[in-house]
This record gives C-alpha cells, sequence and structure tokens, in this order.
C-alpha cells in the first residue's frame, strides 16, 4: 500500500489504558495541561497490521470474476487500499498512543487530537497527538477557612405564618347568592387562553377557582372578573412579566374567554384543639402544632444555613488557587449545566419545539465561568481528600443506591446493574468523596456567628456559587481526576 496522508483525527474513544510499544516518541509542553506527542511505529508493525487487514478483506469481499477468498492480494490493496489504510490507523494509532503517554508517565483527560498523519508503504507511521492533562495542583490554606455558623432562631411571626397557611389548605368553599363578585370571593369559572403570537401554546381549564383580588391572581383578571354573575363570559387581554414564574406564559400576552360557573366565598376553620387533632393522631392542641412547625422550620433554617455556608467555603477554596483547568472538563461541564437547565425547564413544561429555538452558543458561554469555578472546585477537594485519606466505602454506594432505588420506584438491584452497565458506580464514589471532603471542611473550619439575615444578604451577594461542583447532576466532572 503506498499512501501518504498528513491529517487531523479525533480518536473516538477514551485512551486511558495503557500498554508497552516500541516508538520514536518526542514531547512539547504548550501549558500546565496541554500536551503533545509525537510517534512513530516501526514499518515491520505497520506492514505486518497491512498484510493482516488484506487477508481478511480476501475471505470477506465480493468481486465480479473472482471466487470468494481467491482475490489476489494486489486487486485487494488496490480496490480497498483507503479502508485498508483507515483500519490500520484505527488499529495502531489508539494503542500506540496510550503506551507513550504511559511511557512518558502522562494521563490524558481529553480525546486526543492526531495531526501530521503520516504513513507510506514501507515506511514508519508517524503522528503528533495533542491533548490535555491534569494541571499540579498544590492545595495550601484549606485548613484556614473560615464557615458562618447563622442564627437560626424561629420567629412567632414565622411560626404563626406556617399555621397560617396550614389553615388556609383546610379552608372550605360555599356558594353565594344574591349578589356579584367582590374581592376577595372565588369564581369557578373555565377558561381559554389564545396567544398574541403564533409561537405560545393555547391554555384550556374546565374547572378552575379564580380569586377577586388575590397575591397571586393577574390583576387582569381581577379587573374583568370583579362584579361577574353567574353565566357571565368576559373576554381580554392579559400580560405576564418576562419574570413571571411559569415560563411558559413569562413574557407572553393572551386573550382570555372566561365563563363564571358558580360564584364561592371562602371560611377558615377555627384553630382550636379539634382543629389540631385533625391534623393526626399525634396531635392534641395547638401548642402541638407550633411545637412542630417549629422544629421544622429550625431543621429548614440549618440544612440552608449549613448549604450557603458550604458555598461560601467552596467559592473562597477557589478564589485562593489559581491554576489552568483542561478545556474538555470545562465543556464537560458546560454539557452538564445546559442539561440540568434543561431538564428545569421542560419539568415547568416548555416544549422541545422551543427549546431548539434557544440560542447554545449564548447559553454555553453564559454557563462558562461558572462551570470553571465548579470543575477547580472539584479537583482542589479531590487534592484535599487524599490529604486528608478521606474514603468512600461500600455502605456509602449502597446507601447512594437505595436512595436512587426509592426515587425511581425500582429494586436496589435494577439500579446497580444500570449504574454498573453504565460505569456510573465510580462518578457515584467520586461525588460521595467530595461530599464527605466539603463535610469536614465544613465542620473542621472556624467558626463565625451571624444572624440569619445577614448571612442570607452576604451569599446574595456572593454572585456565582460553585456549590454545583457537589450536585448530583455533576457527578462525572471528579471522575477525571482518578
Amino acid at each position: 500500500m503506498d499512501s501518504g496522508t498528513s491529517q487531523t483525527h479525533d480518536l473516538g474513544r477514551p485512551l486511558r489504558r495503557n500498554r508497552r510499544g516500541n516508538v520514536s516518541p518526542s514531547e512539547a509542553t504548550e501549558s500546565s495541561t496541554k500536551r503533545e506527542i509525537q510517534v512513530e511505529i516501526p514499518a515491520e508493525e505497520v506492514t505486518r497490521t497491512t498484510d493482516s487487514l488484506v487477508q481478511k478483506y480476501q475471505k470477506l469481499a465480493r468481486l465480479p470474476g473472482f471466487r470468494k477468498g481467491h482475490i489476489p492480494a494486489s486487486i485487494i490493496r488496490q480496490r480497498f487500499g483507503e479502508e485498508i489504510k483507515t483500519e490500520v490507523v484505527e488499529t495502531l494509532v489508539p494503542r500506540h498512543f496510550r503506551q507513550e503517554a504511559q511511557k512518558q508517565g502522562l494521563v490524558p483527560v481529553s480525546q486526543p487530537r492526531v495531526s501530521d498523519l503520516h504513513l507510506h508503504e514501507g515506511e514508519p507511521l508517524r503522528f503528533k497527538a495533542n491533548f490535555e492533562v491534569m494541571p499540579e495542583i498544590k492545595v495550601e490554606g484549606y485548613k484556614e477557612l473560615h464557615a458562618e455558623k447563622p442564627d437560626i432562631a424561629v420567629t412567632e411571626e414565622e411560626v404563626e405564618e406556617t399555621v397560617t397557611g396550614l389553615r388556609e389548605q383546610h379552608a372550605t368553599f360555599s356558594a353565594i347568592e344574591g349578589r356579584p363578585l367582590a374581592e376577595g370571593d372565588f369564581a369557578q369559572a373555565s377558561i381559554d387562553g389564545t396567544p398574541k403570537d403564533a409561537e405560545g401554546q393555547p391554555i384550556h381549564m374546565d374547572d378552575i377557582l379564580i380569586e377577586i383580588g388575590g397575591k397571586s391572581t393577574m390583576p387582569e383578571f381581577t379587573e374583568n372578573l370583579r362584579g361577574a354573575v353567574v353565566g357571565d363570559e368576559r373576554r381580554f387581554d392579559v400580560t405576564y412579566p418576562p419574570d413571571y414564574s411559569d415560563q411558559r406564559l413569562a413574557g407572553k400576552s393572551l386573550t382570555y374567554t372566561v365563563k363564571i360557573l358558580s360564584l364561592k366565598q371562602k371560611s377558615l376553620p377555627e384553630l382550636n384543639d379539634d382543629f389540631a387533632k385533625e391534623m393526626g393522631p399525634e396531635f392534641t392542641s395547638m401548642d402541638d402544632i407550633r411545637k412542630r412547625i417549629r422544629e421544622g422550620l429550625e431543621a429548614e433554617k440549618k440544612h440552608q444555613a449549613e448549604r450557603q455556608s458550604k458555598e461560601k467555603l467552596l467559592n473562597e477554596l477557589v478564589k485562593r488557587h489559581d491554576f489552568t483547568v483542561p478545556e474538555a472538563l470545562v465543556e464537560h461541564q458546560i454539557d452538564v449545566r445546559l442539561e440540568r437547565g434543561l431538564r428545569a425547564l421542560a419539568a415547568q413544561g416548555m416544549r422541545s419545539e422551543d427549546m431548539k429555538k434557544m440560542d447554545l452558543t449564548r447559553l454555553r458561554a453564559g454557563q462558562r465561568d461558572q462551570a470553571v469555578d465548579e470543575v477547580k472546585a472539584n479537583l482542589l477537594l479531590d487534592k484535599i481528600a487524599d490529604a486528608e485519606q478521606i474514603q468512600v466505602g461500600d455502605e456509602d454506594i449502597e446507601k447512594e443506591i437505595n436512595a436512587l432505588a426509592e426515587q425511581s420506584k425500582q429494586t436496589p438491584d435494577a439500579i446497580r446493574a444500570r449504574l454498573t452497565r453504565d460505569g456510573a458506580l465510580d462518578r457515584i464514589r467520586a461525588r460521595i468523596r467530595n461530599e464527605k471532603t466539603l463535610d469536614t471542611l465544613y465542620h473542621q473550619s472556624a467558626w463565625r456567628t451571624i444572624s440569619t439575615s445577614s448571612r442570607h444578604k452576604d451569599v446574595a451577594r456572593t454572585g456565582r456559587s460553585v456549590a454545583g461542583a457537589c450536585e448530583r447532576s455533576s457527578d462525572d466532572v471528579g471522575a477525571y481526576g482518578h
């Protein structure tokens, strides 16, 4: 086979396993994370591989005028030269790349990009491979980080606000007769909403309660339905603000047709021992209800405060360490963040057609800075875990599998089999290790007590957070370091 090429390729599978080989290398370092190696595969091996492939084609090829298995090698080389050359490259290049990377003590974390590939009959196969490796990271000062210990006291106002919400949940509704809708009343209605532009989705509801003057009621509904009686049909436009909670309606204008089916007024239950007993057998009085509410609010505040303190610890850890991270890890983390965001939009009802119209290039650019910080946080936590000898036991993995099984309504065995098949157990182990490391940082750090309210303001001013470094949907990031 007499051919020569000078090409650029992305090898299509991870190159991590290493074998010994006979190559002639040289290495050039472009940055702390980029490497280039030159590889030369002996001509004898190239010839052996080529001859083996020619024999394979002789057995399998079908050509007019020749019996199967009896096609001369010269005809095979002539007719299938390009295919054979491609297979030679795909057979030899990945193997010898792994061998040379191992020989030089390099652990690739990206797919190598092959260039300057030269293949001539009777000569060595030569190529260059560019790829990324982990940077050298020296973690310092992590034991000097300060975590904030917020005041998580629950006020009487917060307890009573929750009691009011509980009371609202158990309200009853009765029919209004002899008068039209007024402030505080409820219209039981059917509604049809038609978008004023062609892109929106129509809305139809057969039976919905609309509170006149309610906090969550759009003003246009209150203004147009006040004074209505049973049987009335009102038609009006509603424009939703860009930050409206339902993404399907945010920034949209719709024309609604509302038909009044009945008028309702709300009655709230009395807050007495009878009401408490209706909440469950463990309650005998409103004092029991308030105690349980207080305990729940304290637990929620403690959880939120711990999460926010860990966010600030990670932010400070990243800020103290300036190093370059491999672009492959950053791109992967951007993918993770986008996938997480798109899943959230889908859960809110956004259609796939609308998602396809989004500017992914702009979205990726907007995610980049935070993705870099999240990758840095993972790499730093991994180094600290090594220093602190933090391990993940089989019981930790089993606990995670059981939690996933319960969440997905599957058996633990089915979850374990899927994770094993997908190669996800190592990623889960890496994430759990990082979570344990962050817990260690949080509990061993010096404490500084602040009020809960000022804490929330500090977190809001922080801007970006690297908390995503330890979230389940970011599992894969940590796995690159192992």
